[in-house]
Protein backbone atom coordinates (compact mmCIF):
# COMPACT_ATOMS: atom_id res chain seq x y z
CA UNK A 1 0.00 0.00 0.00
CA UNK A 2 0.96 3.61 -0.44
CA UNK A 3 0.52 3.89 3.31
CA UNK A 4 3.82 2.07 3.88
CA UNK A 5 5.66 4.49 1.60
CA UNK A 6 4.08 7.52 3.25
CA UNK A 7 4.86 6.25 6.74
CA UNK A 8 8.46 5.47 5.79
CA UNK A 9 8.80 8.92 4.20
CA UNK A 10 7.45 10.53 7.35
CA UNK A 11 10.05 8.85 9.54
CA UNK A 12 12.79 9.94 7.14
CA UNK A 13 11.50 13.48 7.44
CA UNK A 14 11.89 13.33 11.16
CA UNK A 15 15.58 12.54 10.68
CA UNK A 16 16.26 15.88 8.95
CA UNK A 17 18.50 18.25 10.86
CA UNK A 18 20.67 21.23 9.97
CA UNK A 19 24.24 22.06 10.89
CA UNK A 20 26.41 25.01 9.95
CA UNK A 21 29.44 24.96 7.71
CA UNK A 22 31.57 27.98 8.45
CA UNK A 23 29.36 28.49 11.49
CA UNK A 24 28.35 25.25 13.18
CA UNK A 25 24.83 25.00 14.53
CA UNK A 26 22.23 22.33 15.11
CA UNK A 27 18.71 23.65 14.87
CA UNK A 28 16.58 20.61 15.46
CA UNK A 29 18.19 17.56 17.00
CA UNK A 30 15.10 15.33 16.99
CA UNK A 31 16.49 12.18 15.45
CA UNK A 32 14.09 9.29 15.37
CA UNK A 33 15.46 6.18 13.77
CA UNK A 34 12.91 4.13 11.84
CA UNK A 35 12.77 0.45 12.73
CA UNK A 36 14.05 -1.27 9.63
CA UNK A 37 12.81 -4.79 9.07
CA UNK A 38 14.63 -7.59 7.33
CA UNK A 39 13.90 -7.46 3.61
CA UNK A 40 12.88 -3.78 3.50
CA UNK A 41 13.56 -2.26 0.07
CA UNK A 42 14.19 1.29 -1.08
CA UNK A 43 15.03 3.22 -4.24
CA UNK A 44 18.26 5.12 -3.84
CA UNK A 45 19.91 7.95 -5.77
CA UNK A 46 16.96 8.89 -7.98
CA UNK A 47 13.65 10.60 -7.37
CA UNK A 48 10.72 9.42 -5.29
CA UNK A 49 9.63 6.72 -7.74
CA UNK A 50 12.93 5.68 -9.32
CA UNK A 51 16.38 4.71 -8.21
CA UNK A 52 18.81 1.92 -7.53
CA UNK A 53 17.12 -1.05 -5.84
CA UNK A 54 18.55 -1.63 -2.37
CA UNK A 55 17.48 -4.19 0.22
CA UNK A 56 18.10 -4.39 3.97
CA UNK A 57 19.66 -7.59 5.33
CA UNK A 58 21.54 -8.37 8.54
CA UNK A 59 21.54 -4.72 9.58
CA UNK A 60 23.00 -3.37 6.35
CA UNK A 61 21.76 -1.96 3.05
CA UNK A 62 22.98 -3.68 -0.11
CA UNK A 63 22.23 -3.69 -3.82
CA UNK A 64 20.74 -6.18 -6.30
CA UNK A 65 22.40 -7.44 -9.48
CA UNK A 66 20.53 -6.84 -12.74
CA UNK A 67 20.99 -10.40 -14.06
CA UNK A 68 17.66 -11.71 -15.33
CA UNK A 69 15.66 -8.64 -14.38
CA UNK A 70 12.48 -7.72 -16.22
CA UNK A 71 9.14 -6.10 -15.31
CA UNK A 72 8.11 -9.05 -13.10
CA UNK A 73 10.87 -8.29 -10.60
CA UNK A 74 10.29 -4.53 -10.94
CA UNK A 75 6.58 -4.97 -10.14
CA UNK A 76 7.45 -6.71 -6.89
CA UNK A 77 9.76 -3.88 -5.81
CA UNK A 78 7.19 -1.22 -6.69
CA UNK A 79 4.38 -3.16 -5.00
CA UNK A 80 6.43 -3.52 -1.82
CA UNK A 81 7.06 0.24 -1.82
CA UNK A 82 3.35 0.97 -2.27
CA UNK A 83 3.39 2.07 -5.92
CA UNK A 84 0.60 0.85 -8.22
CA UNK A 85 2.95 -0.64 -10.82
CA UNK A 86 6.31 -0.61 -12.58
CA UNK A 87 7.20 1.33 -15.71
CA UNK A 88 10.66 0.04 -16.52
CA UNK A 89 13.87 -1.64 -15.39
CA UNK A 90 16.89 0.66 -15.49
CA UNK A 91 20.12 -1.18 -16.22
CA UNK A 92 23.44 0.65 -16.23
CA UNK A 93 21.99 3.96 -15.05
CA UNK A 94 24.23 6.00 -12.77
CA UNK A 95 22.55 6.56 -9.41
CA UNK A 96 25.75 7.61 -7.71
CA UNK A 97 28.36 5.54 -5.93
CA UNK A 98 26.96 2.34 -4.44
CA UNK A 99 28.05 1.13 -1.04
CA UNK A 100 27.57 -2.06 0.86
CA UNK A 101 27.41 -5.63 -0.44
CA UNK A 102 25.49 -6.98 -3.42
CA UNK A 103 22.89 -8.95 -1.51
CA UNK A 104 20.88 -10.56 -4.32
CA UNK A 105 21.78 -12.13 -7.67
CA UNK A 106 20.02 -14.40 -10.18
CA UNK A 107 16.66 -13.23 -8.85
CA UNK A 108 13.51 -14.79 -10.31
CA UNK A 109 10.04 -13.43 -9.43
CA UNK A 110 6.60 -14.34 -10.72
CA UNK A 111 5.56 -10.71 -10.38
CA UNK A 112 2.80 -11.44 -7.86
CA UNK A 113 4.96 -11.57 -4.72
CA UNK A 114 4.49 -8.87 -2.09
CA UNK A 115 8.14 -8.83 -0.99
CA UNK A 116 11.32 -9.04 -3.04
CA UNK A 117 12.98 -11.31 -0.51
CA UNK A 118 10.34 -14.01 -1.14
CA UNK A 119 11.37 -14.40 -4.79
CA UNK A 120 13.79 -17.17 -5.76
CA UNK A 121 17.52 -16.32 -5.64
CA UNK A 122 20.80 -18.11 -4.99
CA UNK A 123 21.54 -17.01 -1.44
CA UNK A 124 22.19 -13.78 0.39
CA UNK A 125 25.47 -12.20 -0.71
CA UNK A 126 26.31 -14.85 -3.31
CA UNK A 127 27.11 -13.09 -6.60
CA UNK A 128 29.55 -12.74 -9.47
CA UNK A 129 28.43 -9.14 -10.23
CA UNK A 130 30.04 -5.78 -9.59
CA UNK A 131 28.28 -2.59 -8.56
CA UNK A 132 28.27 -1.53 -12.22
CA UNK A 133 25.51 -4.12 -12.62
CA UNK A 134 23.29 -2.81 -9.83
CA UNK A 135 19.70 -2.70 -11.03
CA UNK A 136 17.35 0.27 -10.88
CA UNK A 137 13.61 0.56 -11.46
CA UNK A 138 11.08 3.24 -12.33
CA UNK A 139 7.70 2.83 -10.61
CA UNK A 140 4.34 4.17 -11.67
CA UNK A 141 2.97 6.96 -9.52
CA UNK A 142 -0.51 7.23 -11.02
CA UNK A 143 -3.60 5.21 -10.20
CA UNK A 144 -3.13 5.03 -6.44
CA UNK A 145 -6.03 3.71 -4.42
CA UNK A 146 -6.88 7.13 -3.03
CA UNK A 147 -5.20 10.09 -4.62
CA UNK A 148 -5.51 8.86 -8.19
CA UNK A 149 -2.19 10.35 -9.32
CA UNK A 150 0.91 12.12 -8.17
CA UNK A 151 0.24 15.05 -10.46
CA UNK A 152 1.69 18.36 -9.28
CA UNK A 153 -0.34 20.89 -7.32
CA UNK A 154 0.90 24.42 -7.93
CA UNK A 155 1.36 26.57 -4.84
CA UNK A 156 1.66 30.16 -6.02
CA UNK A 157 2.53 32.80 -3.42
CA UNK A 158 4.43 34.80 -6.01
CA UNK A 159 5.46 38.41 -5.66
CA UNK A 160 6.80 40.95 -8.14
CA UNK A 161 9.90 39.86 -10.02
CA UNK A 162 9.36 36.24 -8.97
CA UNK A 163 10.09 34.88 -12.46
CA UNK A 164 13.24 36.97 -12.68
CA UNK A 165 14.34 35.63 -9.31
CA UNK A 166 13.74 32.12 -10.61
CA UNK A 167 16.00 32.78 -13.56
CA UNK A 168 18.63 34.13 -11.19
CA UNK A 169 18.49 30.95 -9.11
CA UNK A 170 18.67 28.73 -12.20
CA UNK A 171 21.67 30.60 -13.64
CA UNK A 172 23.66 30.66 -10.34
CA UNK A 173 25.15 33.97 -11.51
CA UNK A 174 26.60 35.97 -8.64
CA UNK A 175 25.78 33.36 -6.02
CA UNK A 176 27.62 33.91 -2.76
CA UNK A 177 26.19 31.27 -0.44
CA UNK A 178 26.72 27.53 -0.70
CA UNK A 179 24.25 24.96 0.62
CA UNK A 180 25.70 21.47 0.83
CA UNK A 181 22.89 18.92 0.98
CA UNK A 182 23.96 15.54 2.30
CA UNK A 183 22.12 12.25 2.73
CA UNK A 184 23.29 9.22 4.66
CA UNK A 185 23.31 5.96 2.74
CA UNK A 186 22.54 3.94 5.85
CA UNK A 187 25.87 2.13 5.66
CA UNK A 188 29.32 2.83 7.06
CA UNK A 189 32.79 2.55 5.59
CA UNK A 190 35.49 0.24 6.90
CA UNK A 191 36.39 2.76 9.59
CA UNK A 192 32.84 2.91 10.88
CA UNK A 193 32.14 6.40 9.46
CA UNK A 194 28.60 6.84 8.04
CA UNK A 195 28.66 7.07 4.26
CA UNK A 196 26.91 10.05 2.66
CA UNK A 197 26.19 11.35 -0.79
CA UNK A 198 25.14 14.86 -1.64
CA UNK A 199 24.75 17.86 -3.90
CA UNK A 200 25.68 21.53 -3.66
CA UNK A 201 23.23 24.38 -4.26
CA UNK A 202 24.57 27.81 -5.11
CA UNK A 203 22.36 30.57 -3.66
CA UNK A 204 22.33 34.28 -2.80
CA UNK A 205 22.59 35.75 0.66
CA UNK A 206 20.25 38.60 -0.25
CA UNK A 207 17.43 36.11 -0.81
CA UNK A 208 18.20 33.79 2.08
CA UNK A 209 18.69 36.64 4.55
CA UNK A 210 14.88 36.93 4.64
CA UNK A 211 14.92 33.63 6.54
CA UNK A 212 17.15 33.98 9.62
CA UNK A 213 17.45 30.25 10.21
CA UNK A 214 19.75 29.97 7.17
CA UNK A 215 22.18 32.21 9.06
CA UNK A 216 23.18 33.79 5.74
CA UNK A 217 25.10 36.62 7.40
CA UNK A 218 28.04 38.48 5.93
CA UNK A 219 30.70 36.33 7.60
CA UNK A 220 29.05 32.98 6.81
CA UNK A 221 29.72 31.51 3.37
CA UNK A 222 27.61 28.38 3.51
CA UNK A 223 25.90 25.67 5.51
CA UNK A 224 25.57 21.92 5.42
CA UNK A 225 22.12 20.34 5.59
CA UNK A 226 21.66 16.64 6.34
CA UNK A 227 18.48 15.30 4.73
CA UNK A 228 16.98 11.84 4.38
CA UNK A 229 17.65 10.50 0.88
CA UNK A 230 13.95 10.59 -0.02
CA UNK A 231 13.88 14.35 0.56
CA UNK A 232 17.14 15.27 -1.12
CA UNK A 233 15.65 15.52 -4.67
CA UNK A 234 13.19 18.14 -3.39
CA UNK A 235 15.61 20.44 -1.59
CA UNK A 236 16.50 22.41 -4.71
CA UNK A 237 12.78 23.00 -5.38
CA UNK A 238 12.43 24.29 -1.84
CA UNK A 239 15.28 26.78 -2.28
CA UNK A 240 13.84 27.89 -5.62
CA UNK A 241 10.51 28.55 -3.89
CA UNK A 242 12.29 31.06 -1.65
CA UNK A 243 13.17 32.98 -4.82
CA UNK A 244 9.88 32.70 -6.71
CA UNK A 245 7.22 31.83 -4.09
CA UNK A 246 6.05 29.15 -6.51
CA UNK A 247 6.48 25.39 -6.31
CA UNK A 248 4.86 22.30 -7.81
CA UNK A 249 3.94 20.02 -4.92
CA UNK A 250 3.12 16.34 -5.37
CA UNK A 251 1.85 13.95 -2.76
CA UNK A 252 5.30 12.38 -2.91
CA UNK A 253 7.08 15.64 -2.08
CA UNK A 254 4.61 17.30 0.28
CA UNK A 255 6.05 15.83 3.49
CA UNK A 256 9.59 16.85 2.57
CA UNK A 257 8.59 20.39 1.64
CA UNK A 258 6.54 20.78 4.81
CA UNK A 259 9.45 19.75 7.03
CA UNK A 260 11.89 21.98 5.16
CA UNK A 261 9.49 24.92 5.50
CA UNK A 262 9.16 24.26 9.23
CA UNK A 263 12.91 23.85 9.71
CA UNK A 264 13.74 27.15 8.02
CA UNK A 265 10.73 29.13 9.22
CA UNK A 266 8.89 29.49 5.89
CA UNK A 267 5.45 29.76 7.46
CA UNK A 268 3.26 30.24 4.38
CA UNK A 269 4.68 27.22 2.58
CA UNK A 270 4.36 25.16 5.75
CA UNK A 271 0.66 26.04 6.12
CA UNK A 272 -0.21 25.36 2.48
CA UNK A 273 1.60 22.04 2.28
CA UNK A 274 0.03 21.07 5.61
CA UNK A 275 -3.42 21.33 4.01
CA UNK A 276 -2.44 18.88 1.29
CA UNK A 277 -1.89 16.10 3.84
CA UNK A 278 -5.65 15.50 3.88
CA UNK A 279 -5.21 13.68 0.55
CA UNK A 280 -3.01 10.96 2.03
CA UNK A 281 -4.65 10.42 5.41
CA UNK A 282 -7.04 7.66 4.22
CA UNK A 283 -4.23 5.64 2.66
CA UNK A 284 -3.06 3.93 5.84
CA UNK A 285 -5.56 1.44 7.26
CA UNK A 286 -3.12 0.70 10.09
CA UNK A 287 -3.45 4.34 11.30
CA UNK A 288 0.28 4.58 12.03
CA UNK A 289 0.60 7.44 9.53
CA UNK A 290 -2.31 9.44 10.95
CA UNK A 291 -1.11 9.06 14.55
CA UNK A 292 2.48 9.92 13.58
CA UNK A 293 1.33 12.92 11.55
CA UNK A 294 -0.68 14.24 14.49
CA UNK A 295 2.36 14.07 16.77
CA UNK A 296 4.50 15.59 14.02
CA UNK A 297 1.98 18.43 13.60
CA UNK A 298 1.99 19.06 17.34
CA UNK A 299 5.80 19.14 17.32
CA UNK A 300 5.97 21.59 14.42
CA UNK A 301 3.10 23.75 15.66
CA UNK A 302 1.07 23.26 12.48
CA UNK A 303 -2.44 23.60 13.90
CA UNK A 304 -4.15 23.14 10.52
CA UNK A 305 -2.45 19.78 9.99
CA UNK A 306 -3.11 18.88 13.61
CA UNK A 307 -6.84 19.56 13.20
CA UNK A 308 -7.01 17.60 9.93
CA UNK A 309 -5.42 14.58 11.57
CA UNK A 310 -7.59 14.63 14.67
CA UNK A 311 -10.73 15.19 12.60
CA UNK A 312 -9.97 12.13 10.47
CA UNK A 313 -9.26 10.08 13.60
CA UNK A 314 -12.50 11.30 15.21
CA UNK A 315 -14.58 10.41 12.15
CA UNK A 316 -12.93 6.99 11.94
CA UNK A 317 -12.56 6.34 15.64
CA UNK A 318 -14.06 2.85 15.56
CA UNK A 319 -11.49 1.67 12.99
CA UNK A 320 -8.72 3.31 15.02
CA UNK A 321 -9.61 1.26 18.11
CA UNK A 322 -9.05 -2.00 16.23
CA UNK A 323 -5.91 -0.87 14.39
CA UNK A 324 -2.25 -1.67 15.17
CA UNK A 325 -1.73 2.00 16.08
CA UNK A 326 -4.32 1.98 18.88
CA UNK A 327 -1.81 1.37 21.67
CA UNK A 328 0.45 4.10 20.23
CA UNK A 329 -2.17 6.81 20.73
CA UNK A 330 -0.75 9.30 23.23
CA UNK A 331 -2.62 10.65 26.25
CA UNK A 332 -2.73 14.08 24.63
CA UNK A 333 -4.20 12.81 21.39
CA UNK A 334 -6.68 10.55 23.17
CA UNK A 335 -7.82 13.37 25.42
CA UNK A 336 -8.36 15.64 22.42
CA UNK A 337 -10.46 12.98 20.68
CA UNK A 338 -12.68 12.53 23.74
CA UNK A 339 -13.53 16.24 23.76
CA UNK A 340 -14.99 16.21 20.26
CA UNK A 341 -18.68 16.20 19.42
CA UNK A 342 -17.95 14.99 15.88
CA UNK A 343 -16.58 11.70 17.23
CA UNK A 344 -18.29 8.95 15.20
CA UNK A 345 -19.08 5.94 17.42
CA UNK A 346 -21.87 3.37 17.65
CA UNK A 347 -22.93 4.84 21.01
CA UNK A 348 -21.45 6.40 24.14
CA UNK A 349 -21.19 3.08 25.94
CA UNK A 350 -18.95 1.79 23.14
CA UNK A 351 -16.77 4.86 23.72
CA UNK A 352 -16.56 4.17 27.46
CA UNK A 353 -15.51 0.59 26.75
CA UNK A 354 -12.70 1.74 24.45
CA UNK A 355 -11.46 4.23 27.04
CA UNK A 356 -11.37 1.48 29.66
CA UNK A 357 -9.60 -0.93 27.31
CA UNK A 358 -6.99 1.71 26.35
CA UNK A 359 -6.30 2.46 30.02
CA UNK A 360 -6.08 -1.25 30.82
CA UNK A 361 -3.65 -1.89 27.96
CA UNK A 362 -1.44 0.99 29.11
CA UNK A 363 -1.32 -0.47 32.62
CA UNK A 364 0.79 1.42 35.11
CA UNK A 365 2.10 3.84 32.48
CA UNK A 366 -0.91 6.11 33.06
CA UNK A 367 -1.43 7.65 36.48
CA UNK A 368 -4.67 7.45 38.44
CA UNK A 369 -5.21 11.17 37.78
CA UNK A 370 -4.74 10.71 34.02
CA UNK A 371 -7.18 7.80 33.99
CA UNK A 372 -9.78 9.83 35.88
CA UNK A 373 -9.34 12.78 33.50
CA UNK A 374 -9.91 10.59 30.44
CA UNK A 375 -12.93 8.85 31.96
CA UNK A 376 -14.44 12.21 32.91
CA UNK A 377 -14.57 13.13 29.21
CA UNK A 378 -17.04 10.31 28.52
CA UNK A 379 -20.57 11.72 28.30
CA UNK A 380 -22.30 9.41 30.78
CA UNK A 381 -25.80 10.92 30.28
CA UNK A 382 -25.57 9.83 26.64
CA UNK A 383 -24.93 6.18 27.56
CA UNK A 384 -28.02 4.05 26.78
CA UNK A 385 -30.03 3.48 29.96
CA UNK A 386 -29.86 -0.31 29.71
CA UNK A 387 -26.04 -0.14 29.73
CA UNK A 388 -26.07 2.14 32.79
CA UNK A 389 -27.94 -0.47 34.83
CA UNK A 390 -25.21 -3.06 34.38
CA UNK A 391 -22.24 -0.70 34.38
CA UNK A 392 -20.91 -1.61 37.82
CA UNK A 393 -20.66 -5.32 36.98
CA UNK A 394 -19.43 -4.84 33.40
CA UNK A 395 -16.86 -2.08 33.90
CA UNK A 396 -13.22 -3.06 34.32
CA UNK A 397 -12.35 0.20 36.12
CA UNK A 398 -15.45 0.79 38.24
CA UNK A 399 -13.81 -0.32 41.47
CA UNK A 400 -10.68 1.76 40.79
CA UNK A 401 -12.69 4.95 40.21
CA UNK A 402 -15.80 4.09 42.21
CA UNK A 403 -16.68 7.58 43.44
CA UNK A 404 -16.39 9.17 40.01
CA UNK A 405 -18.44 6.41 38.37
CA UNK A 406 -21.19 6.72 40.97
CA UNK A 407 -21.36 10.48 40.53
CA UNK A 408 -21.48 10.27 36.73
CA UNK A 409 -24.02 7.42 36.71
CA UNK A 410 -26.30 9.39 39.04
CA UNK A 411 -26.02 12.38 36.71
CA UNK A 412 -26.89 10.11 33.79
CA UNK A 413 -29.94 8.56 35.53
CA UNK A 414 -31.29 12.01 36.38
CA UNK A 415 -30.99 13.05 32.76
CA UNK A 416 -32.73 9.86 31.60
CA UNK A 417 -35.80 10.13 33.84
CA UNK A 418 -36.39 13.87 34.33
CA UNK A 419 -38.04 16.23 31.90
CA UNK A 420 -35.95 19.08 30.57
CA UNK A 421 -38.13 21.58 32.46
CA UNK A 422 -37.39 19.77 35.74
CA UNK A 423 -33.68 19.76 35.02
CA UNK A 424 -33.71 23.50 34.38
CA UNK A 425 -34.76 24.10 38.00
CA UNK A 426 -31.75 22.14 39.22
CA UNK A 427 -28.84 24.56 39.90
CA UNK A 428 -26.38 21.77 39.02
CA UNK A 429 -27.82 21.42 35.53
CA UNK A 430 -26.01 23.38 32.84
CA UNK A 431 -27.65 23.14 29.43
CA UNK A 432 -24.30 24.01 27.82
CA UNK A 433 -22.57 21.07 29.50
CA UNK A 434 -21.22 18.83 26.71
CA UNK A 435 -22.25 15.77 28.75
CA UNK A 436 -25.85 16.45 27.73
CA UNK A 437 -25.16 16.70 24.00
CA UNK A 438 -24.76 13.75 21.63
CA UNK A 439 -21.82 12.86 19.47
CA UNK A 440 -22.45 11.17 16.10
CA UNK A 441 -24.00 7.81 17.04
CA UNK A 442 -24.31 5.20 14.30
CA UNK A 443 -25.94 2.35 16.22
CA UNK A 444 -29.65 1.59 15.84
CA UNK A 445 -32.01 3.32 15.91
CA UNK A 446 -30.10 6.56 15.28
CA UNK A 447 -28.74 5.96 11.79
CA UNK A 448 -29.36 4.20 8.51
CA UNK A 449 -27.43 3.64 5.28
CA UNK A 450 -28.54 4.49 1.78
CA UNK A 451 -26.34 3.25 -1.05
CA UNK A 452 -24.86 5.80 -3.45
CA UNK A 453 -25.56 3.18 -6.11
CA UNK A 454 -29.32 2.84 -6.34
CA UNK A 455 -29.78 -0.80 -5.45
CA UNK A 456 -33.27 -1.61 -4.25
CA UNK A 457 -32.26 -4.88 -2.60
CA UNK A 458 -29.23 -3.66 -0.70
CA UNK A 459 -30.88 -2.12 2.34
CA UNK A 460 -33.83 -2.95 4.56
CA UNK A 461 -37.02 -0.93 4.01
CA UNK A 462 -35.63 0.88 0.95
CA UNK A 463 -38.02 2.27 -1.63
CA UNK A 464 -37.26 3.01 -5.28
CA UNK A 465 -39.66 5.29 -7.16
CA UNK A 466 -39.54 4.25 -10.81
CA UNK A 467 -41.41 7.40 -11.89
CA UNK A 468 -38.71 9.82 -10.79
CA UNK A 469 -35.82 7.36 -10.01
CA UNK A 470 -35.66 8.62 -6.41
CA UNK A 471 -34.11 6.29 -3.84
CA UNK A 472 -35.59 6.51 -0.35
CA UNK A 473 -35.59 4.72 2.96
CA UNK A 474 -37.12 5.30 6.38
CA UNK A 475 -36.04 5.02 9.96
CA UNK A 476 -37.87 5.42 13.24
CA UNK A 477 -36.12 7.06 16.18
CA UNK A 478 -37.18 8.17 19.65
CA UNK A 479 -37.72 11.90 20.02
CA UNK A 480 -34.68 11.95 22.30
CA UNK A 481 -32.23 9.33 23.55
CA UNK A 482 -33.16 9.81 27.23
CA UNK A 483 -35.29 7.02 28.65
CA UNK A 484 -38.35 9.17 29.31
CA UNK A 485 -38.87 9.71 25.55
CA UNK A 486 -38.32 6.10 24.51
CA UNK A 487 -42.00 5.51 23.58
CA UNK A 488 -42.30 8.78 21.61
CA UNK A 489 -40.99 8.15 18.10
CA UNK A 490 -40.44 10.07 14.90
CA UNK A 491 -40.45 8.58 11.42
CA UNK A 492 -37.83 10.01 9.08
CA UNK A 493 -37.61 9.74 5.30
CA UNK A 494 -34.14 9.74 3.72
CA UNK A 495 -33.74 10.54 0.00
CA UNK A 496 -30.96 10.78 -2.55
CA UNK A 497 -31.59 13.06 -5.56
CA UNK A 498 -29.28 12.74 -8.54
CA UNK A 499 -31.17 14.83 -11.12
CA UNK A 500 -33.15 18.07 -11.19
CA UNK A 501 -36.49 16.43 -12.11
CA UNK A 502 -36.29 14.28 -8.97
CA UNK A 503 -36.25 17.42 -6.84
CA UNK A 504 -38.85 19.24 -8.96
CA UNK A 505 -41.30 16.36 -8.68
CA UNK A 506 -41.17 16.80 -4.92
CA UNK A 507 -41.52 20.55 -5.03
CA UNK A 508 -37.90 20.99 -4.00
CA UNK A 509 -35.09 23.16 -5.33
CA UNK A 510 -31.71 21.44 -5.32
CA UNK A 511 -28.65 23.63 -5.77
CA UNK A 512 -26.34 20.84 -6.95
CA UNK A 513 -26.22 17.09 -7.36
CA UNK A 514 -26.19 14.70 -5.73
CA UNK A 515 -28.44 16.20 -3.04
CA UNK A 516 -29.79 14.33 -0.06
CA UNK A 517 -32.70 14.96 2.27
CA UNK A 518 -33.62 13.76 5.76
CA UNK A 519 -37.09 14.97 6.68
CA UNK A 520 -39.39 14.09 9.61
CA UNK A 521 -42.77 12.60 8.76
CA UNK A 522 -44.23 13.74 12.11
CA UNK A 523 -44.78 17.27 13.34
CA UNK A 524 -42.01 18.48 15.64
CA UNK A 525 -43.83 21.50 17.02
CA UNK A 526 -44.70 19.76 20.32
CA UNK A 527 -41.00 19.09 20.93
CA UNK A 528 -39.91 22.74 21.04
CA UNK A 529 -37.15 22.04 23.58
CA UNK A 530 -35.45 19.50 21.33
CA UNK A 531 -33.30 20.50 18.36
CA UNK A 532 -32.24 17.95 15.75
CA UNK A 533 -28.67 18.53 14.60
CA UNK A 534 -28.63 15.69 12.09
CA UNK A 535 -25.55 14.66 10.11
CA UNK A 536 -24.79 13.00 6.79
CA UNK A 537 -21.79 10.65 6.74
CA UNK A 538 -20.15 9.58 3.51
CA UNK A 539 -18.53 6.18 3.92
CA UNK A 540 -15.91 5.52 1.24
CA UNK A 541 -16.01 1.96 -0.10
CA UNK A 542 -17.34 0.91 3.30
CA UNK A 543 -13.84 1.50 4.73
CA UNK A 544 -13.66 5.01 6.16
CA UNK A 545 -15.65 8.21 6.66
CA UNK A 546 -14.53 10.74 4.09
CA UNK A 547 -17.08 13.48 4.81
CA UNK A 548 -19.42 14.62 7.58
CA UNK A 549 -21.99 17.20 6.57
CA UNK A 550 -24.76 19.18 8.25
CA UNK A 551 -28.32 19.37 7.02
CA UNK A 552 -29.77 22.80 6.27
CA UNK A 553 -33.55 22.87 6.10
CA UNK A 554 -33.43 19.07 5.97
CA UNK A 555 -31.18 19.17 2.85
CA UNK A 556 -27.47 18.53 2.26
CA UNK A 557 -25.74 19.06 -1.07
CA UNK A 558 -22.48 17.72 -2.46
CA UNK A 559 -20.53 19.10 -5.36
CA UNK A 560 -18.70 15.87 -6.18
CA UNK A 561 -15.28 14.62 -5.18
CA UNK A 562 -13.55 18.04 -4.83
CA UNK A 563 -15.99 18.86 -2.03
CA UNK A 564 -15.02 15.82 0.01
CA UNK A 565 -12.82 16.49 3.03
CA UNK A 566 -10.88 13.29 2.34
CA UNK A 567 -10.69 11.71 -1.14
CA UNK A 568 -12.79 8.74 -2.21
CA UNK A 569 -11.87 6.95 -5.47
CA UNK A 570 -14.54 7.13 -8.17
CA UNK A 571 -17.12 8.47 -5.69
CA UNK A 572 -17.61 4.95 -4.35
CA UNK A 573 -19.28 6.04 -1.17
CA UNK A 574 -22.35 5.13 0.87
CA UNK A 575 -24.64 7.62 2.57
CA UNK A 576 -25.30 7.19 6.26
CA UNK A 577 -27.98 9.40 7.79
CA UNK A 578 -27.63 10.12 11.52
CA UNK A 579 -30.35 11.64 13.72
CA UNK A 580 -28.98 13.70 16.63
CA UNK A 581 -31.54 15.16 19.06
CA UNK A 582 -30.35 17.54 21.78
CA UNK A 583 -32.00 19.61 24.50
CA UNK A 584 -31.83 23.36 23.89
Amino acid sequence: MLAHRNLFTLWLLLLLHVSGSAFKFNLFDRRRNPVLQEGTVRLFGGGVADGRVEIYHEGKWGTVCDDGWDLAEARVVCRQLGFPGAKSVDIGKDYGKASGPIWLDDLSCNGTENYLSTCAFTSWGTTDCSHKEDVGVLCEQSGSNVTGSDSPYLLDHSISLSDERGLLFDSTNGCDFSISVQSATGNTDEGGTPEVYGLTICAHKLILSQFPLFNASEEITGITVDVGHVCQPHFSSFIRYLYTRKVDVTFSSVQCLHWMAYTFGVKQLMEETGRLFTKILPEDASFHTQVSLYEYAAETGDFVLQENCIQYLAWNYQNLTTSPAWTRVSVGLFGSLLLRSDLVVPDEYFLLQTVESWITEKGNSTSWETQADLLSRVRFPMIPAEALYDLESNSSLYSTHRNMYREMVLKAFQFNVLLFSNLMSNPKFDREDEDYHPRIYTAEPWSIDLSHLQNRNMYHDMYYNQRDSTTATWLNTPVHNSLIFKSNTIRWEANVFKYQHECSNRGLRCESFPSVRLVPQNSLTKWSNILFRNRLLLMCQGKYVCQVQDFKNNMATLNGTPALTYPCPDDQYTYRFVVRPAYV
